[in-house]
């Protein structure tokens, strides 16, 4: 994997990362935040995926690997979510 394929997944999932903030309408701060938020989301939805026996939609090939899109998103908003319950503010 070179610089171009590291960037390109870095937008990849700050995009996935945004989405799933949306989503679970939520802003929890810029655009690193959303790029982490992508990268755990892509973990957690893959994980649950697995879990569940479905498959990988709409998976993206970015220098030899492949970064789960659908599931990125909705681990992001999951992850969001909690996150929000949580952290309630009073």
């Amino acid at each position: 994997m070179n610089l171009v394929d590291l960037l390109i997944l870095l937008l990849i999932a700050g995009v996935c990362g945004a989405i799933g903030q949306a989503i679970s309408r939520t802003s929890r701060g810029g655009c690193l935040v959303s790029i982490a938020l992508g990268f755990i989301g892509a973990l957690i939805g893959m994980w649950l995926a697995r879990k569940a026996g479905l498959p990988e939609p709409l998976p993206i090939l970015i220098g030899g690997n492949t970064f789960p899109v659908v599931w990125s998103i909705v681990g992001s908003a999951l992850f969001v979510a909690v996150i929000s319950l949580i952290t309630r503010r009073r």
